[in-house]
């Protein structure tokens, strides 16, 4: 059988992503630095010890599983070394949500096409919520010129460190992206990268079904980028229900985001970010929700939603859904984002449901 190898097995979208591809019949392998901790969750699987993003990558040029499945973050270190060692054998999946990674990631686009293999970046929630609203919308559509996305996730918290992986993917992801200064929003102005003041432009959305309410703010993720691929448009924005949209927390973020221009500071940031302690607790509401609104030329404007439950459950199912299509040949060569590579039906295999408002 065709080896699906998790990198990150250990952590908790890695057992949610090895949840769901046992669920679709797929023995995942499981990768990462502790071999105690990746034999209590494998349920008898493999696992593969590897202390270092190197020890992995020379692992799978070695081994040449099927499809990787990356959780390690921050994926701009990460994704570009692991794919790499994986042509071309190896097909590529990851969580990413941060414009640096999506930058290079697909800027392998040609070099992934040559050696005939798929890479799909971004298939966790944000992205592929968002992304999928914009290609349901657009579906039999010229190119819009004006979209706007909001992610509203929604999910239960484990008790546990904050990590030092998800600490750099939020603080190395934001600089070093074309269209701005270093640590600051972005957005799409006529089909180009530019500044945005992260924070802003905040709305308070109503949720379908008497679901309540949530405020999303500007955040440059990597939704933003996927929304504009997936559309065409030469406007775009992306928002999020985690962004900071208070006027005092808007206020401190211009005052903090500057100061991580600064190497040790950042590095010290990190450390503490990693270090800090989440407490449990269940999901605030019912749904997660990703949110489109997309204006045409011909003053056409076109609202969807796509209703799903916790948004770290789906994380776990996205990938485990793009590697059972990748196992079976229905990728195309080259890499792509998931709603652009499989359509707006794969959040819907995914379990996942489209609410969408009539034109006006």
């Amino acid at each position: 059988m065709a080896e699906v190898w998790i990198l990150g097995g250990t952590g908790r979208s890695g057992r949610a992503i090895a949840t769901a591809l046992r669920a679709r019949g797929i023995r995942p392998t499981l990768v990462g630095r502790d071999g105690a901790r990746l034999t209590a969750v494998a349920e008898g699987d493999r696992t593969v010890v590897a202390a270092s993003i190197a020890a992995m990558a020379g692992e799978i040029s070695r081994q040449r599983p099927a499809v990787v499945i990356n959780t390690v973050g921050p994926f701009a270190a990460t994704a570009e070394p692991i794919i790499r060692a994986g042509l071309p054998a190896s097909h590529y999946v990851d969580l990413a949500n941060d414009l640096s990674a999506f930058t290079t990631t697909l800027g392998l686009h040609d070099a992934v096409a040559a050696a005939g293999r798929t890479v799909v970046t971004g298939a966790g929630f944000g992205v592929a919520a968002t992304e999928s609203v914009v290609v349901k919308l657009c579906e039999g559509r010229p190119a819009p010129r004006r979209v706007r996305v909001d992610a509203v996730a929604s999910l239960a918290m484990e008790a546990g460190a904050f990590g030092e992986a998800l600490a750099a993917s939020i603080l190395d992801g934001i600089p070093g992206v074309a269209g701005g200064g270093r640590f600051q929003g972005r957005r799409y102005r006529g089909g180009r990268l530019v500044p945005d003041r992260i924070g802003g432009d905040a709305r308070e959305l109503t949720l379908p079904g008497g679901g309540g309410t949530a405020t999303a703010a500007s955040i440059p993720l990597g939704e933003l980028m996927a929304a504009q691929r997936a559309s065409g448009a030469p406007d775009v924005q992306a928002a999020s229900g985690e962004a900071p949209s208070s006027p005092v927390a808007r206020a401190a973020m211009a005052a903090l985001l500057p100061v991580l221009a600064i190497g040790p500071v950042r590095e010290f940031a990190k450390r503490r970010l990693a270090a800090v302690q989440i407490t449990a607790r269940p999901r605030p509401r019912q749904h997660s929700w990703g949110h489109a609104v997309i204006d045409w030329p011909d003053g056409t404007t076109r609202e969807g939603w796509l209703r799903l439950g916790d948004a770290q459950e789906w994380t776990g199912v996205v990938p485990a859904e793009v590697c059972r299509r990748l196992l079976a040949g229905e990728g195309r060569p080259g890499a792509f984002t998931p709603a652009a590579l499989f359509g707006s039906e794969l959040a819907e295999s995914c379990g996942a449901e489209y609410l969408l408002v009539a034109d006006r």
